[in-house]
């Protein structure tokens, strides 16, 4: 009898510590969900730039083109007809692309969170990442950005510059072409190419 009952408190103890640690599981992969879903905006964000990559290079292309080899009369409505075409590709680009990030995410970031951080990191990071001054830290992130990026570019093109002309100038060179006409795309540094 006292066989039965220490094999029934083994039995009990170990009932009990396997649902305290699904218990435990449970509350983390809620924890890693939340963070998650505070993630979302930055995952839709870095599908609006994946998406726009592509477009925008065909942009710069389709302006050299435009500029080049497009009589003048017919370059704004053919240039309107181009952009409308590389929106809506964005709009469709980007769905999929923040769709697929939402679905993948568990996989990638959840799993790493999961594993690297305890529950009250991950509750940390939730607080984090939920309050007002991360908040307006976010809001404030492009202005930000796009002010050091102008800043960089105006600091790094008079380093930049002379060495973009000699390689354009080899360029150049390497082709043939002549130092009057530049190659494709040969904008100069800090400088977009005209739209």
């Amino acid at each position: 009898m006292k066989k039965h009952l220490q094999n029934a408190l083994t039995i009990l103890v170990l009932a009990m510590a396997a649902a305290t640690t699904a218990h435990a599981q449970s509350t983390k992969k809620e924890l890693v969900q939340k963070l998650l879903q505070l993630q979302q905006p930055g995952l839709e964000g870095m599908a609006r730039d994946l998406a726009s990559r592509p477009a925008m290079q065909l942009m710069q292309a389709a302006n050299n083109v435009l500029q080049n080899q497009v009589p003048p009369e017919k370059r704004e409505a053919l240039g309107k007809s181009v952009e409308a075409d590389l929106k809506k590709y964005v709009d469709d680009a980007t769905l999929v692309f923040r769709d697929r990030a939402i679905k993948l995410a568990p996989t990638t970031y959840g799993v790493t969170l999961e594993e690297k951080f305890n529950e009250d990191e991950l509750k940390q990071l939730i607080a984090w990442f939920d309050s007002p001054v991360n908040r307006k830290f976010q809001t404030l992130g492009p202005e930000m950005q796009n002010a050091f990026v102008q800043k960089l570019v105006a600091d790094a093109s008079p380093l930049l510059d002379p060495k973009l002309q000699a390689l354009q100038q080899k360029v150049r060179s390497t082709l043939g072409v002549p130092a009057s006409s530049a190659p494709p795309g040969s904008a100069p540094a800090g400088k977009p190419a005209a739209k």
